[in-house]
């Protein structure tokens, strides 16, 4: 969870949330748990068809405004937003994270660590990809 505030440095192209913005349901609709107004801005310079490139600040501001546009409804991306929807533990880390940029830091630094830690699996028990979008060839 708290990794997730990393998402304070980066973009997102339009393909990535398209769909929330235009056909969440695939019934035409947008997603429901993104604010209106913030939808109507990023359709803006996110139109249902073309503009597939354009790149959008995650968040541009700091860890605690991440969180806080999360309980606002303004996570640009899905897997961001659902972090106040999944469930009632989760939405208290993000409140608890948007309040204290302090506890954010602490428990960021201790999962980067706790990340680099992890060994990967190499050989026949797992692969180094040299593009992560596929399995690398034998």
């Amino acid at each position: 969870m708290v990794s997730a505030g990393s998402h304070t440095i980066g973009n997102a192209r339009c393909t990535s949330f398209r769909q929330r913005l235009y056909n969440q349901t695939g019934k035409g609709r947008p997603d429901s748990s993104l604010d209106r107004s913030y939808s109507a801005q990023l359709r803006t310079r996110c139109p249902q068809s073309g503009g597939d490139q354009n790149l959008f600040f995650l968040d541009f501001v700091s860890p605690t405004s991440y969180f806080k546009n999360l309980l606002s409804f303004k996570g640009l991306l899905s897997s961001d937003q659902v972090l106040v929807t999944k469930s009632q533990e989760s939405l208290e880390l993000v409140k608890r994270y948007a309040e204290s940029e302090e506890l954010f830091f602490d428990q960021f630094a201790k999962s980067m660590v706790k990340m680099g830690n992890v060994s990967p699996l190499t050989g026949r028990r797992g692969e180094i990809r040299t593009n992560c979008r596929k399995m690398s060839s034998s």
